[in-house]
């Protein structure tokens, strides 16, 4: 494991979404789609979730997203973000006290 500054980790912009919608995408075992409330915008993320969570488990959850990675194409979409998960078997990182309110919160 390697460390990093303070001043590196405070260039990650993380911010709790709200997962709006949650599409499987064609021609793909393991990736959904999600569109994914960040309060001020919507983003389109896409997601290696599929092999582990239905698209309709996901809608109204809860997220961590990274906000300012840069947009990749992956399949021919545009993912704008990251949903923060396990590694292995995939558990989303999420808030304990869900709530609208929390929406585009800034993790620090």
């Amino acid at each position: 494991m390697s460390l990093v500054s303070l001043e590196d980790f405070k260039r990650l912009d993380i911010r709790i979404g709200k997962v709006v919608e949650a599409t499987r995408v064609e021609g793909s075992r393991k990736l959904i789609k999600l569109i994914v409330d960040l309060g001020a915008e919507k983003r389109q993320i896409i997601a290696g979730l599929a092999e582990f969570y239905r698209p309709e488990d996901l809608v109204g959850k809860y997220v961590v997203v990274l906000a300012n990675l840069q947009p990749k194409k992956i399949m021919g979409l545009e993912s704008q973000g990251m949903i923060l998960a396990t590694c292995d078997r995939p558990v989303l990182l999420s808030i304990e006290k869900g709530g609208d309110e929390h929406v585009g919160e800034r993790v620090c």
